[in-house]
């Protein structure tokens, strides 16, 4: 069996079975370099060299966690969430109704602004989602719905809509790539050739507010890094101003430097700075922010680690190769397994951005030799490499929503976040991908 096939199967099962993401992906990188011929050394060589890539992101999230955790202090997310359940009135009511749609829309507008209008990508969910858990228990909002709204919101943004990491995606990567390759893709709209993949996200997002409409019940338990501001407890004027201030701060220093350490940073000085932290908290609030990022930083740096042994293992080009025998000349055959094989190795790598360059110099030549459209085969290239983003274990549209709906630990990463993710994103992309490169 293909190596990199073997790995992912490995790393899946064992997450599902329940045993921690992190050595699911040590185990799955083992099996994998070695079945590959590596030899355990060299394995774990590839491994310690991946991880080194992934310790500069788990570092920045980190950081992010503290300033996260410095605004739980403010107490301002407290106000506003205290703010929505006194407004909810009795559970049924329209007001009631109105305000869960409400920070349902809210939490969606976010993640696709964070995209592209303020490209912090999932930066926004560990300082908005604690805070508002319970408001969300208010409602009895079903966290796999959330989990659902906020990989729309990341997957389908950068997707289909050629901004902010969106340009990044489609412009620099997708067409740049399969011009390299070959293709002239000159007067090719991009929305144009996503847009049926698009569809297929969002007819997902519709059967995820249907399957999880039914109220779920959560407890109030404590929210890491809250402190001891609670709902209803009254907050200073001036602790909410130096928020504000100190969020628009990390985003224009974010965006100004291209780093989210330096922009986290750069927040979480200012509240030390105004001393709504007091510099004799500092350490506490670092503490607390490292806490509830540890989990998503570990399996980061791992899952960078597993990435790099599936790279060096040369089998990623073969089982991509091997797939187009399969073939037989047929346009439906051949578009089918090319998409299984983005997901999978999306999957594996957790990463649709890389994704891309691995498999546009193989897909564009066999997409050409099957009479393929040039804007069928963007259509098809594009979906390939976003397919398993969402519903992958080591992918941060999927760690992410985790890191903020599990601050109160009654949020399970592969049942709550992977499984629900998968199932609605990955399958109806699949079919929807699979289509357009039938009619475009």
């Amino acid at each position: 069996m293909n190596a990199v096939v073997l790995a992912v199967i490995v790393m899946l099962a064992l997450s599902f079975a329940r045993v921690h993401v992190v050595i699911s992906l040590i185990i799955g990188a083992l099996v994998g370099g070695v079945s590959a011929g590596m030899g355990l050394t060299g394995t774990m060589e590839s491994f310690t060299e991946g991880i080194a890539n992934g310790a500069s992101i788990a570092l920045s999230y980190v950081m992010l966690g503290a300033f996260a955790v410095a605004i739980a202090r403010s107490g301002m997310p407290q106000a506003f969430a205290a703010w929505v359940v006194n407004k909810a009135g009795e559970e049924g009511s329209t007001a009631s109704k109105g305000l869960k749609w409400g920070l349902l829309g809210v939490v969606l507008v976010v993640a696709i602004m964070s995209q592209n209008l303020v490209p912090i990508h999932i930066a926004f969910i560990p300082l908005l989602i604690p805070p508002l858990l319970l408001a969300f228990n208010r409602f009895d909002v079903d966290r796999r719905l959330l989990a659902c709204i906020m990989t729309f919101g990341l997957v389908t943004t950068y997707m289909y809509l050629p901004y902010g990491f969106g340009n990044v995606f489609l412009n620099d990567i997708l067409l740049s790539n399969i011009n390299k390759a070959g293709l002239d893709t000159s007067g090719i709209n991009v929305m144009i050739a996503m847009g049926i993949p698009a569809l297929g996200m969002l007819a997902g997002l519709l059967l995820a507010f249907f399957n999880y409409r039914k109220p779920r019940h959560y407890e109030n338990k404590p929210v890491e890094g809250q402190g001891n501001v609670h709902l209803g407890e009254p907050v200073r004027t001036y602790n909410i101003v130096v928020a504000l201030l100190a969020v628009v701060l990390c985003l224009v220093v974010q965006i100004w430097a291209d780093s989210l350490l330096l922009g986290a940073l750069v927040g979480f000085a200012v509240f030390v700075a105004a001393r709504v932290i007091k510099w004799s908290e500092a350490d506490a609030v670092f503490d607390s922010g490292m806490k509830m990022m540890a989990m998503i930083g570990f399996i980061m740096i791992a899952a960078q680690g597993f990435a790099q042994v599936m790279k060096d293992t040369g089998q990623v080009d073969s089982l991509v190769t091997a797939s187009a025998k399969a073939f037989g000349g047929s346009q439906v055959t051949g578009a089918f397994v090319m998409l299984l094989v983005g997901l999978l190795v999306t999957m594996g790598i957790g990463s649709s951005f890389s994704t891309l360059p691995i498999i546009t110099t193989i897909f564009v030549p066999l997409c050409l030799q099957l009479g393929f459209s040039p804007l069928a085969t963007v259509s098809l290239i594009g979906t390939a490499g976003a397919l398993g983003d969402a519903g992958s274990p080591a992918s941060d549209s999927t760690l992410g929503p985790t890191s903020g709906l599990n601050a109160d630990g009654q949020h399970d990463h592969i049942r709550d976040t992977v499984l629900p993710t998968f199932l609605h994103f990955n399958i109806p992309l699949l079919l929807a991908g699979w289509v357009a490169a039938m009619v475009l």
